[in-house]
């Protein structure tokens, strides 16, 4: 088959390829039974990744113009022909979702990713050697009897958020009584909560820029409009606030003050004391992300307190919590602290979404925070990630020189740099794949070019070197 496709912008390549292949099917010039190109074959004539091609032969196999068989190769559906389409036009409604669809970038990092002879500089998660899997297997063999079964709370088991009251007054100086405390299935349910429960469409909302909250089209999704904070080495500029809301009528502030991701910044005390007195003056509420606040790398001094922790603010906070990034991310369990009014909302919506999540992972999540484990487990991690970005950053040093620029962080996972050449984002993503390593361009935050985000805990010890080797080949081929 002779593809005589031309690629060109503003539309995701794969869907391109779909479109091409659909049309020549239905117009009979593609007869049923015909020999597609193998993946890597079409994406060396196209000039594209192999992944790209995967995705689009899956979306036609899904819709029965094609069909795979081991050793035969893609062919035509020989069913495909003649038929009047009577299925539905998927594509028209895959396009049409309250979902934004995922970003091409995104979605093509997600797919490298996954590839086990890619090195993953790029996925915001810890490498498996990290995870505590020993201390899970033991818990999940000693359940107590009274574990919830069935349809519980969708606030989350009392017992839970009893729990989780006493570790944030023991461990980040909140004071937060248990009914106002929601458990969920990670800080990112909790922002898709708070935008379907306490936003309307149109409603304009201020973000930290570059934000990993870009590359989530749970706002896009809400229709909500977005406004960027920017942020320099000391955290967001709380004045801009003010600004914003002048221009824009913001009715939600979004932040991560400790730890920022993708930057690793800490928002100093003066400007969280700041940020606090403008919203409280304007009475806008800040949602505050702390999903890194607890992983401050050795021979740093702690961060300051929490937003939510801060005197007088407790009443304009929403707090989002999780145990994905200090723990095991496959648990899912975080958790919301509100005002009781806002807490009940998003209790009434979450039970209409999915009645709350597994009593089993619950019950799991209580002996993990109130039996020490987690705090165990938050020290090895920091022992653990200050070797990953001490390597990172001896490597970044020898092998880019002057040529990359960036901050040493002081927690978290990853390492906010800039090229001092920038190049397109999708290029130098794309080569560092051909080169076998996946690395997050700045754009995916809402950075502009040259920006990236390299990630130091999600790969083993002796991967990081060979993986900051393949990206500067990447680079320096471009």
């Amino acid at each position: 088959m002779d593809v005589r496709l031309k690629i060109t912008d503003g539309e995701p390549v794969y869907r391109q390829i779909v479109r091409y292949i659909e049309e020549r099917v239905r117009s009979g010039e593609l007869a049923p039974g015909t020999l597609l190109p193998a993946e890597r074959k079409l994406a060396e004539q196209l000039q594209v990744n192999r992944s790209t091609v995967s995705v689009a032969y899956d979306e036609l196999r899904a819709r029965g113009f094609i069909r795979s068989k081991q050793g035969s190769g893609t062919r035509v559906s020989e069913d495909a022909w003649g038929l009047e389409f009577r299925a539905p036009d998927w594509a028209g409604y895959v396009s049409q979702g309250i979902f934004q669809p995922t970003l091409p970038l995104v979605r093509l990092l997600w797919e490298e990713n996954r590839r086990a002879e890619n090195i993953n500089l790029a996925r915001g998660e810890m490498a498996p050697e990290l995870w505590p899997v020993k201390q899970l297997q033991a818990l999940a063999a000693e359940l107590p009897p009274q574990v919830q079964l069935g349809y519980g709370d969708p606030r989350g088991e009392k017992s839970l958020r009893s729990t989780v009251s006493r570790h944030l007054a023991d461990h980040y100086g909140i004071r937060m009584p248990a009914h106002r405390i929601l458990i969920t299935a990670g800080s990112q349910q909790g922002l898709h909560l708070v935008t379907q429960s306490l936003l309307r469409p149109g409603d304009a909302v201020a973000l930290e820029k570059p934000s990993y909250a870009y590359s989530l089209p749970l706002f896009a999704s809400a229709g909500v409009r977005m406004f960027p904070l920017p942020v320099d080495e000391d955290g967001l500029v709380p004045d801009e606030v003010m600004a914003l809301h002048r221009r824009h009528r913001i009715r939600m502030v979004f932040v991560t003050p400790t730890h920022q991701n993708p930057t690793g910044t800490l928002l100093t005390p003066e400007r969280r004391r700041r940020l606090i007195d403008i919203c409280a003056d304007l009475r806008i509420p800040i949602v505050e992300d702390d999903a890194h606040g607890a992983l401050t790398l050795d021979g740093n001094p702690p961060p300051p307190p929490p937003l939510a922790a801060m005197a007088g603010a407790d009443q304009q906070v929403i707090y989002l919590g999780t145990l994905s990034k200090t723990f095991a991310p496959g648990l899912r369990v975080g958790w919301m602290t509100g005002p009781t009014t806002v807490i009940d909302r998003i209790a009434g919506v979450r039970e209409q979404m999915d009645f709350g999540i597994s009593g089993i992972t619950q019950a799991i999540a209580e002996q993990v925070l109130a039996t020490g484990i987690w705090a165990e487990n938050v020290r090895r991690l920091r022992s653990e990630l200050t070797k990953r970005r001490n390597i990172m950053v001896d490597c970044l040093h020898r092998y880019f020189g002057d040529d990359l620029t960036f901050t040493i962080p002081q927690g978290s996972y990853h390492i906010w740099g800039k090229m001092k050449h920038p190049v397109r984002d999708r290029d130098l993503a794309e080569r560092a794949i051909r080169s076998g390593v996946v690395i997050a361009p700045g754009s995916v935050y809402g950075a502009g070019p040259g920006y990236v985000r390299l990630t130091y805990a999600s790969s083993p010890e002796a991967d990081i070197e060979e993986g900051i080797r393949r990206l500067h080949r990447a680079w320096k081929d471009g």
